[in-house]
């Protein structure tokens, strides 16, 4: 090859590392030769979508030679209705993940910088490199600290600066599992200048019931730097049909708009999310089962002399207490599929989707027997 494509790439497209998703089960179980195997990596509901959404999505199966709305007229209006807003203040998105990168692409540049958290979601490092801004990463609690490894948001404020253009929050943390409360997002919010975005990432936020956790929506009208993001992938069940949403001043969500493709979101998942809304039996049920299971890992960790993060969502990330690679693979050849998460430092850790209890049985019985050997 006469030429070198990757030197053609923008310098921080050619040093980003990839995101590493979740094995999936086809991939494991070919590999391995093995049958049966349940993943608990990618945090997804095991109690799967709505059965309203599946009714939606076959109702619109007929339809999909057409390309689908490209504004998504009816889940903004939905949405809309849901946050109080006008439809002009919502952005769908393939899944929120695409919200982050519209946001990099449309406020980001080189000379520019991003704040965001040692141990926060993986994405926020990708989009920032990727459009050659400077990501500057606030070091996180201590490990004996209340929330450890999760935001520490006076340190995150000490370094914004005059080109800072955006600041990444995930409440709850991803992989973590740590919140913030109201008190100290909001004296956060007031500290942000007034030209510097606040992304403020809930996708888990369905699942959230520690007391003082706070639904940032309401602050929308009283900072317009503030965007919010939510998904369909996690509560929802919707993941395999990536879709999610911001919602956000007008003005921002104008911009947004201008860098968004117009076919960005399918039919099926506009229409699978717009039920999935109107669902809240399934939501309830969603956050019961998650709620059980997360005592039920937390207990078996208590019991094995296991350490953990405090854990507002549906997984938790449990401490090995040696380098966790081992312990991960060897759960692979007992058919039991976690998440490694050295890659966001912490070399120790597993984290582990919670599942339906007898998913969560099999993961602490594998555990259970690859700790012995």
């Amino acid at each position: 090859m006469s030429c070198d494509y990757r030197a053609l790439a923008l310098a921080g497209v050619q040093n980003l590392t990839p995101y590493q998703p979740g094995k999936p089960i086809e991939e494991l179980e070919r590999e391995l030769g093995i049958r049966e195997s349940i993943k608990l990596a990618s945090n997804e509901n095991p109690l799967g979508p709505s059965p309203k959404a599946l009714e939606a999505v076959r109702a619109q199966l007929g339809g999909i030679a057409l390309y689908p709305d490209g504004n998504g007229f009816a889940l903004k209006r939905r949405l809309a209705e849901q946050f109080d807003v006008t439809p002009s203040r919502i952005t769908l998105g393939n899944g929120s993940n695409e919200i982050l990168e519209l946001v990099a692409r449309a406020y980001l540049a080189p000379g520019r910088n991003a704040v965001f958290s040692a141990h926060a979601f993986a994405v926020y490092p990708i989009v920032v490199q990727a459009v050659g801004a400077e990501a500057r990463v606030a070091p996180a609690n201590g490990p004996e600290h209340a929330m450890p490894y999760g935001h520490d948001l006076d340190a995150m404020a000490s370094l914004i600066n005059a080109d800072t253009r955006v600041v990444f929050v995930a409440n709850p943390n991803n992989p973590t599992g740590t919140w913030l409360d109201e008190d100290a997002v909001h004296g956060f919010l007031k500290r942000v200048p007034e030209d510097t975005l606040v992304v403020m990432d809930e996708a888990y936020f369905e699942y959230v019931e520690a007391d003082g956790y706070p639904d940032s929506s309401r602050w929308l009208d009283t900072f317009p730097n503030l965007l919010l993001t939510r998904t369909f992938s996690k509560i929802h069940g919707l993941a395999g049909l990536r879709i999610g949403y911001a919602v956000s001043g007008e003005a921002v969500a104008d911009i947004l708009n201008r860098v968004r493709q117009p076919f960005n979101t399918n039919l099926l998942a506009q229409a699978a999310a717009v039920a999935a809304l109107d669902d809240t039996d399934h939501v309830s049920e969603s956050v019961r089962v998650n709620r059980e299971g997360l005592a039920q890992v937390m207990d078996a960790c208590r019991e094995r002399g296991l350490g953990f993060i405090p854990s507002v969502g549906n997984f938790l990330s449990i401490d090995m207490g040696r380098e966790a690679g081992p312990v991960y693979q060897a759960l692979l050849r007992e058919g039991v599929i976690v998440r490694p998460i050295a890659g966001y430092g912490l070399p120790n850790h597993l984290r582990v989707t919670i599942g339906r209890a007898h998913e969560n049985a099999r993961f602490i019985a594998a555990l259970d027997k690859v700790l012995r050997t």
